[in-house]
């Protein structure tokens, strides 16, 4: 978070173990990861989900318990475990599923940490999204600026892109599976009109994309709170803005936008109401 205070160091903290216990989750998927006979489940929501996706969740939640024992957990997978301290993890073990399922690399780890003091609501402080096949991760604790390490290893800043030019942006979505019903078919359509361009980077690569300036929006019509929490903050501390669809910051909303900032009011404009 920066500048010292107890709860900037609290917050860095849990930061520095969710950067690790993403990795860890990361090399347990990867043992997974196109191998044949892999077993998937469907949820009852019609999600795919895998064994990897549980040892995966299990491994965070191991890391996390030994070291804040206090600390609240809410996964995808293994569901929510009440806390003492006010900070709760908040745990997607494989974010692209499907694409996991198909062999395709554009699954990642998402661990977000949020607070909630009394009479407050729940504010998200730090995340990570790490992508094991691709070797990319990006994290970020409020206030301590945002950061990325590529496949060489090398750490750097992370940014937004400064693009101002609607018509000269690229957006990214996870599948236009989930712009079936008329109104959200005439809202893509909208969307691929207004900006430059449009690619199917989808699930939380697409955020990673944004925070590291390479397209300046992801757009997301269905979300889950293991989706957002750890996106959040690094969208924010990349120099962008995250909200969801009406342009409010809240991440158990159920739609998603991340920007560049610069663009943002005017891709929410497009997106209020569908």
């Amino acid at each position: 978070m920066g500048g010292g205070s107890p709860e900037a160091n609290e917050v860095d903290a849990r930061l520095a173990l969710a950067v690790s216990a993403a990795e860890e989750a990361g090399a347990v998927c990867l043992r997974h990861f196109r191998r044949a006979g892999l077993g998937v489940e469907t949820k009852g929501d019609g999600s795919p989900v895998t064994v990897a996706d549980r040892e995966a969740e299990r491994s965070i939640r191991a890391a996390v318990e030994r070291a804040f024992p206090a600390d609240g957990l809410l996964g995808e997978e293994l569901g929510e475990r009440e806390g003492r301290s006010g900070f709760r993890w908040i745990i997607d073990p494989i974010d692209g599923t499907a694409s996991f399922v198909a062999g395709v690399p554009l699954f990642g780890t998402i661990i977000g940490v949020d607070r909630t003091g009394p009479g407050e609501r729940a504010r998200a402080l730090a995340g990570v999204i790490h992508m094991p096949a691709l070797g990319e991760s990006v994290w970020a604790a409020r206030g301590g600026g945002c950061t990325y390490r590529g496949p060489s290893g090398e750490r750097t800043p992370a940014r937004v892109s400064t693009q101002a030019r609607l018509e000269r942006a690229r957006f990214s979505t996870t599948s236009v599976d989930y712009f079936r019903t008329e109104d959200r078919r005439r809202l893509l359509l909208e969307l691929c009109g207004a900006f430059g361009s449009e690619r199917g980077w989808g699930d939380c690569y697409g955020h990673l994309l944004v925070a590291t300036g390479r397209v300046e929006c992801a757009i997301d019509p269905v979300l889950s709170p293991w989706d957002i929490a750890g996106v959040v903050p690094i969208i924010e501390e990349a120099g962008g803005r995250w909200t969801d669809w009406m342009g409010e910051v809240d991440h158990f909303s159920a739609t998603g936008v991340s920007s560049n900032g610069v663009l943002h009011e005017g891709v929410v404009a497009l997106l209020r109401g569908r």
